[in-house]
């Protein structure tokens, strides 16, 4: 997903090139369309010149002038109703509102083709907005003018300070106040198997007894595994061993040039499988409830899948937390995903032989980029105000590279080919088959996530064939929603339970109509399931590690990996 500067000839611009080429043969297949459109065109300029016309000789006479409804936030305080301000909103709303029925006019278009330019039309209007600028934003200036431009000096200094740290790849302002194993990434435990992909995690207990079944996480490789042991207070870890659980974490390497042959296979085999192992030997006999989170999600139900097709029976349970299997329907990533746009990246990445964390930030960014590239900026480089971090946004900056080969397979195999969903998955030269996973599950999505949208999270329930099925809906994004805390009065959430075959034909129109509305934080509610789907009697806190096994432990949580 590389968001570097191409030229036209560059795989990546042809494609952006082809949806523009596929917008104008549409319309230009429809003469009443563009009648029209260029009708709302003249409409809408002629009313903005008119609005112009009448607020500058309201403005001459009063002083003042009449107020304007852009329907835009940013022009929600009031001085956005005064002269010439109200002009540059009042003008900007019509070319918002005419990008959006350019777009529409043009029927007929390949989806991903109209996907691609509704996200250029975003980049465009957000671009042209008044209310990023400095000379056509009344409260930039007045606040400029109110501080004799201080807040631009204090700009200038954090923009040379980010600077500085793009070159030196430094880390980002704030984060040493959110350091591993200090302030984040503290709940106590043993690295109980180190490989050359992972380290496993086994969490010290906080009670003599246990529920009987351990808990196996597996989080995503694109991130630090520790979001989900932030600090205590929304630490998922933390809270799961205080309610009696056994609790173990896969941590990831963070993998370097050398490692660029590693593929899915491995991740699989040195990965979830290995993790398994150790914990069959340190909990031996015992079910285990295996969670995975984003990508790992994915990841745990290819080896559910796997060991279900080997006759393996130690997964007692899958829990997925924002985790796609059909990828029919990413989302809005579905912008950087074509043959074209991946053979660039695939080029890159057998130069560098990883993808570097910044490029896909920045990836991430260009989706959200009124909210993650232009408030930002103009908060600290213009405004002269920069916001502390908090635990979260810390995480956010500590990013993760990704092998060549691995990324390259995750993307074309599942994203671009879609090979789960259809049953053309293979691992080690067999195919993967979801319909194998028969043990209970329990999958949480995210209301406003854009990474792994609800809808495509959801059609899991299509492709398992467990007879005890959750799905639960929470508010929040892809990590905020899941990063809840255990006690949240700003969420809600809501679930429906399906015991029967009858969840591989519900839809999530079948959903919101049956669900069961919940307010606060979704994390009792899957705690409380859990329990339910261990044994009643709890049992001795098992050891940390295994010696005789071969998994003695091997120092202090949270290990090596995740500083790498």
């Amino acid at each position: 997903m590389d968001t570097q500067v191409q030229t036209a000839s560059t795989p990546g611009t042809d494609d952006y090139l082809r949806a523009w080429s596929d917008w104008w043969q549409a319309l230009a297949a429809q003469p009443e369309q563009q009648m029209a459109l260029a009708q709302n065109a003249i409409a809408a300029g002629t009313d903005a010149w008119r609005y112009a016309a009448a607020a500058t000789a309201h403005a001459m006479v009063h002083g003042d002038a009449p107020p304007h409804d852009p329907g835009d936030g940013n022009f929600a305080a009031n001085a956005w109703n005064h002269w010439p301000f109200n002009v540059y909103a009042h003008a900007h709303a019509h070319f918002k509102k005419w990008s959006v029925q350019a777009l529409a006019a043009a029927e007929g278009m390949a989806p991903g083709n109209a996907l691609r330019l509704e996200f250029l039309r975003r980049l465009c209007v957000d671009a042209a907005s008044p209310a990023h600028y400095l000379l056509t934003n009344p409260e930039l200036l007045a606040q400029t003018s109110a501080e004799s431009g201080g807040n631009l000096a204090r700009g200038l200094q954090y923009w040379l300070e980010d600077a500085t740290r793009l070159v030196t790849r430094g880390p980002a302002p704030g984060t040493e106040k959110f350091q591993v194993g200090a302030q984040v990434a503290v709940t106590p435990g043993q690295v109980v198997l180190r490989n050359e992909l992972m380290e496993l995690i086994q969490y010290r207990p906080q009670g003599e007894n246990v529920h009987a079944e351990p808990v196996l996480i597996t989080p995503a490789w694109i991130m630090k595994y520790y979001v989900l042991d932030l600090s205590p207070h929304n630490s998922l870890v933390q809270y799961l061993v205080s309610q009696g659980h056994t609790v173990f974490m896969i941590s990831w390497k963070n993998p370097t040039a050398a490692d660029r042959n590693l593929g899915m296979d491995d991740y699989l085999r040195h990965g979830l499988r290995a993790a398994l192992d150790a914990v069959s030997a340190i909990v031996p006999g015992r079910g285990i409830h295996t969670v995975g989170y984003c990508i790992g999600g994915t990841l745990l139900t290819i080896g559910a899948a796997q060991l279900a097709r080997e006759g393996d029976a130690r997964i007692a349970s899958v829990t997925l937390l924002a985790a796609q299997t059909d990828f029919s329907e990413p989302g809005e990533l579905a912008v950087f995903i074509s043959p074209n746009q991946l053979a660039a990246l695939q080029l890159q990445m057998q130069r560098d032989g990883v993808l570097r964390s910044e490029n896909m930030a920045a990836a991430f960014a260009l989706l959200r980029a009124s909210d993650l590239i232009w408030a930002p900026a103009i908060n600290q480089y213009v405004r002269g105000q920069r916001a502390p971090l908090n635990d979260l946004m810390a995480w956010n900056s500590d990013g993760t590279r990704m092998p060549c080969r691995m990324h390259g397979e995750y993307l074309t195999r599942l994203y671009l080919r879609n090979e789960l969903s259809t049953g053309h998955f293979t691992v080690e030269g067999a195919a993967v088959d979801l319909g194998a996973i028969t043990v209970p599950m329990f999958v949480v999505g995210t209301e406003t996530d854009h990474v792994a949208p609800w809808h495509s999270v959801f059609k899991t329930c299509a492709l398992a064939r467990s007879g005890d099925y959750t799905f639960l809906l929470t508010s929040g994004g892809h990590n905020a929603g899941i990063v809840s805390g255990p006690v949240n009065a700003k969420r809600r959430h809501s679930l429906r339970h399906w015991d029967d075959a009858a969840a591989t034909a519900a839809t999530p129109a079948d959903y919101l109509a049956s669900c069961e509305q919940r307010t606060g934080s979704w994390w009792p509610t899957w705690q409380q399931w859990l329990a339910a789907h261990s044994n009643a009697e709890r049992v001795p806190a098992p050891p940390m590690g295994n010696a005789a096994a071969g998994y003695a432990p091997l120092g202090e949580a949270p290990g090596d990996y995740v500083r790498g």
